[in-house]
């Protein structure tokens, strides 16, 4: 009885496991087809390519090939992608500490740092600290007595330069129950360049970075006897302005009066002697 030849496996298979029969079906390829095949390329996820360079690896060898800090934080940078903080450490802690990051071991987080190694710090443009907030008036009322408040987007910006260009901020208002009426610049916050140099790549760059503040923290401008203050008298003059139907934005949404009702004027408004006791 002649031998039944055995059937190729199917497709589904193959694309299960592309790499089971590679070595063993290279050669029926080679005897089907007079066209050479196409090379077998291994492919490796990092964990085993960094598991398989690791081992060339030695101690003489980083000391020889690096002999800076910053030369050796690049190396292992651009083999892992780890970024290390090696400058001013032992020698040999130094090295040691690269060693456990080629192959693959656990660092101590006080070795870890968080720029990339490749940036010259020397040549980026130095950013202006963020100044704090200033505090909030000692006079004001707690936060429990607030009224109402008010978030306007039409007030010109402080900054000269901004307001030129028609700039605008948010500015809270609030209004206490003991009739006090606060502002407060929200922001926005925005960097403005000063300055210029020349870096070693002939590019001029700015000097420094600086922040355009404008947040003012929670000021009084009206003051429990009714008085305002300065900036006060501005902007109730400029809120004053802005119109809603036969009223303005000052009457309407700032210095509001709400009228406080008893339970029985509210349930009966028409009880007049009720509301006189």
């Amino acid at each position: 009885m002649a031998k039944q030849p055995t059937p190729p496996k199917s497709p589904e298979v193959e694309q299960d496991n592309p790499w089971a029969d590679v070595v063993e079906d290279s050669n029926e390829t080679i005897s089907q087809s007079d066209e050479p095949a196409a090379p077998v390329v291994h492919a490796l996820l990092d964990s085993d390519r960094r598991a398989s360079v690791a081992v060339e690896f030695d101690m003489e060898g980083l000391m020889t090939d690096f002999p800076t800090a910053k030369e050796l934080e690049r190396f292992v940078y651009d083999q892992t992608g780890t970024v290390l903080n090696l400058k001013g450490r032992a020698n040999k802690l130094k090295y040691q500490v690269a060693m456990d990051a080629l192959n693959g071991r656990p660092i101590d987080p006080v070795f870890v740092g968080g720029d990339n190694p490749y940036l010259d710090k020397a040549e980026l443009v130095p950013v202006e600290d963020l100044k704090p907030i200033p505090a909030r008036d000692v006079t004001l009322p707690p936060e429990d007595q607030l009224q109402n408040l008010f978030v306007s987007r039409f007030i010109p910006h402080p900054d000269p330069e901004f307001r030129a260009r028609s700039k605008k901020v948010d500015c809270l208002f609030k209004k206490y129950k003991n009739g006090m009426i606060s502002y407060e610049i929200l922001g926005p916050l925005e960097q403005q360049a000063h300055g210029e140099k020349i870096d070693k790549f002939g590019r001029i760059r700015p000097e420094i970075i600086r922040w355009v503040d404008p947040r003012t923290g929670e000021q009084v401008i009206v003051r429990k006897d009714g008085t305002l203050t300065p900036i006060g008298r501005n902007l109730r003059a400029l809120m004053q302005k802005l119109r809603v139907n036969n009223s303005n934005h000052w009457q309407v949404w700032i210095d509001r009066e709400f009228v406080q009702l008893e339970g029985g004027s509210l349930r009966n408004p028409w009880d007049i002697e009720g509301a006189d006791q």
